[in-house]
């Protein structure tokens, strides 16, 4: 008895949570994606960058990037080298307000490279700095009112960053032409 009511209360969990990340109104608008996918493809290398879950969702982007062939970067790893014009940096701060990624998006324009920001708030900081701001209407971390979700600390923030994350992806894939046997040599092979 205490297993079916576990299972029932997982499937209404993510019965709750695909109802949240199939609200269309959540997800950015299409010229903001357009204008992403544009940066995107234009760009010399691709740096990406985000803080707790965020940045774990961007490095999901990075990944498929490169299995694009795009020469990719994750702010903070060691091997990562410094950001200069024709280089864009990627990332994402619900509240748009997290100081480091902000940071980052300052140096970045200083620099002369593009910046996508991803974020809540279309009128925060990381906003104002950017070249593309797709906006992903969803409840930030300390939005406990449970108006716009019903999931804890900015969940479903970061559910659609990966979402729009592999949107990108596949949009430049289609456009690039290759072939996913194309892209496999790039899989990591040292599992």
């Amino acid at each position: 008895m205490l297993v079916d009511m576990e299972e029932r209360g997982i499937q209404d969990s993510l019965a709750r949570i695909v109802n949240e990340i199939e609200g269309a109104a959540a997800l950015p608008d299409a010229p903001a994606l357009a204008a992403a996918v544009e940066l995107t493809a234009d760009a010399r290398r691709v740096f990406v960058h985000g803080a707790g879950r965020s940045g774990l969702a961007l490095r999901m982007t990075a990944m498929r990037l490169m299995h694009l062939g795009l020469q990719v970067h994750v702010v903070g790893e060691t091997t990562t080298p410094a950001i200069g014009e024709g280089d864009l940096l990627l990332t994402a701060s619900g509240s748009g307000t997290t100081s480091g990624v902000v940071s980052a998006a300052e140096t970045a324009r200083s620099v002369g490279a593009r910046v996508i920001g991803i974020t809540t708030d279309p009128e925060s900081p990381l906003a104002q700095l950017s070249h593309a701001v797709l906006v992903i209407r969803a409840a930030t971390k300390t939005d406990r009112s449970e108006q716009q979700s019903a999931q804890y600390a900015g969940s479903l923030f970061e559910q659609l960053l990966v979402l729009v994350g592999d949107a990108l992806f596949d949009v430049l894939w289609q456009k690039s032409g290759q072939s996913a046997d194309a892209l496999w040599p790039r899989h990591a092979n040292l599992e």
